[in-house]
């Protein structure tokens, strides 16, 4: 029969819906797919304005290395032979990424996914047809990065990344450290502070927690090594492990003064040729009222450009994620997530510079 007769009803092609002409469809123009949204995603489809975390959720979901962060994962994720499915591993890393970068609880992300139509689209759940990942599975999931070590295999294939795409540069670092506050309170059911932090004094205060110490490629101020240690701990004891073996030359501030003089630096082939750039008290630079001297302050100015850009990762962890204080007790767990959230930074300096991960050259 010929195609429109009366009483013969037109095929529909595989991927539609047929819709009669009262239907949306042919109201407003609008196809139907197998595979449409929901409708929080057609309601928000008529929005001007995107919010700030659906611009950085994009920026993130473009920029991060999924395969090569969720290969290492899955070699030690549960196979679902036997007891529970379990929830599919990227699925379970991109809800651990939101509770580094807005530094949730457990049940606050799981409360974020299900409130926030970004989230939900970052993670991938359509609430019509899956529920959200309840705030019992994030637990076992970060326990299993914190056994495996898999926090810090993160910022390391992330470095390894940037410098196969010659993104990073080499020859020179800048290291420094900063406080990550633990709670002081014993009122909790131990009645007692985290045993493995320790309070240290900077200037007239003190300070209660961890201390994480990075080291930053001089020439894009991009992290390539963390560690961390309890905050009384010196800076000048961690500097040695914070270089790569290629540097040539190291940047730090005053707190690291007389480090070229240490037993494990002099005694070490590689660490004794390195050239220490350290910044000289300011009770040692002369003043305004010295001009004959005035090219020790420019000097001194010129090499705080440089070392100024090891703050910039710091800044971003501190004030952009709200990474001020540790959420979780011991060394290892804060550990692991200092080195994701270093692993962030980088990208998010990244993504802010307009970067992407791609070679820059061929």
């Amino acid at each position: 029969r010929r195609r429109g007769r009366p009483g013969r009803r037109e095929r529909v092609p595989c991927g539609m819906i047929s819709a009669g002409k009262g239907h949306l469809s042919h109201q407003f123009g609008v196809v139907f797919t197998r595979r449409q949204g929901s409708f929080a995603d057609l309601e928000a489809s008529g929005q001007r304005r995107r919010t700030r975390r659906e611009r950085f959720l994009e920026q993130m979901e473009a920029i991060v290395p999924w395969r090569e962060w969720v290969a290492p994962v899955e070699s030690h994720y549960p196979d679902g032979r036997r007891g529970r499915r379990p929830v599919g591993c990227e699925r379970m890393l991109r809800m651990y990424l939101l509770q580094v970068w807005f530094h949730l609880s457990d049940e606050a992300c799981e409360d974020a996914v299900m409130d926030s139509r970004a989230t939900r689209r970052f993670v991938g759940i359509d609430m019509m047809s899956e529920q959200v990942p309840d705030a019992t599975t994030l637990p076992e999931f970060r326990h299993l990065l914190e056994g495996e070590g898999l926090g810090e295999g993160m910022l390391a294939e992330l470095v390894s990344i940037l410098d196969e795409r010659g993104i990073i540069m080499r020859g020179g670092s800048i290291v420094d450290a900063t406080f990550v506050e633990s709670p002081s309170s014993t009122k909790n059911r131990e009645r007692s502070r985290d045993p493995e932090a320790h309070q240290a004094k900077k200037g007239n205060n003190w300070h209660f927690g961890y201390k994480a110490h990075a080291g930053v490629d001089a020439g894009t101020g991009l992290v390539h090594t963390v560690e961390v240690t309890a905050a009384n701990v010196s800076d000048v004891a961690v500097a040695p492990s914070l270089l790569r073996p290629d540097d040539e030359f190291c940047y730090a501030d005053a707190g690291y003064t007389g480090i070229g003089k240490r037993p494990e630096v002099r005694g070490d082939p590689t660490l004794s040729g390195v050239e220490w750039r350290v910044a000289r008290r300011r009770s040692r630079v002369p003043g305004r009222d010295h001009p004959e001297v005035s090219w020790e302050r420019g000097i001194e100015s010129s090499l705080s450009r440089v070392r100024s850009k090891v703050e910039h990762p710091f800044h971003v962890i501190k004030d952009l994620f709200g990474l001020r204080r540790t959420r979780y007790r011991g060394l290892e767990k804060n550990r692991n997530q200092l080195c994701v959230a270093f692993a962030l930074a980088d990208l998010a300096l990244l993504a802010q510079a307009g970067r992407t991960l791609a070679p820059t050259c061929a």
